[in-house]
C-alpha cells in the first residue's frame, strides 16, 4: 500500500524543492582582503530583495558600514556575515570598512 505513494510523495517534494530554490534572494558576495573590499564596486538588480555577503578575508576585524544601506555589523577576522537588503530603489549605495576607512571602501549599484 505504502508503494502507491512513494512516487506522487517524490514529485511533491521535488517540487517544493525547486520552487524554494527559485524564490531565493539572489545573493553577492564583498571579500576583505588587505584592508579593501574585492569587488569595491557591485551591481545589482533595483527593487529586489538581495542578500549581501560579506567576508573578512583578513586577519583583524573589520566593521562593515553604510549610512544609506542602514548596516553597522562588525565582521570577525576570517568569517562571514550575511545581510538581508532591499528590495533597494535605484541609486548608489556607499560603504566603508570603519576600521580601514582609507583603504576599504566601496559602492552597491542598484540599477
Amino acid at each position: 500500500m505504502m508503494r502507491k505513494w512513494v512516487l506522487p510523495g517524490m514529485v511533491i517534494a521535488l517540487f517544493v524543492a525547486g520552487v524554494a530554490a527559485w524564490a531565493a534572494d539572489p545573493s553577492y558576495t564583498l571579500t576583505i582582503k588587505d584592508h579593501k573590499f574585492d569587488p569595491a564596486q557591485i551591481e545589482v538588480p533595483a527593487n529586489t530583495k538581495l542578500t549581501l555577503i560579506v567576508h573578512n578575508a583578513d586577519p583583524t576585524a573589520e566593521e562593515f558600514e553604510s549610512s544609506r544601506l542602514h548596516r553597522e555589523k562588525i565582521v570577525p577576522a576570517g568569517q562571514k556575515l550575511t545581510l538581508p537588503l532591499g528590495p533597494l530603489p535605484a541609486g548608489r549605495y556607499e560603504f566603508v570598512g570603519d576600521f580601514h576607512r582609507q583603504t576599504a571602501h566601496g559602492v552597491l549599484i542598484a540599477k
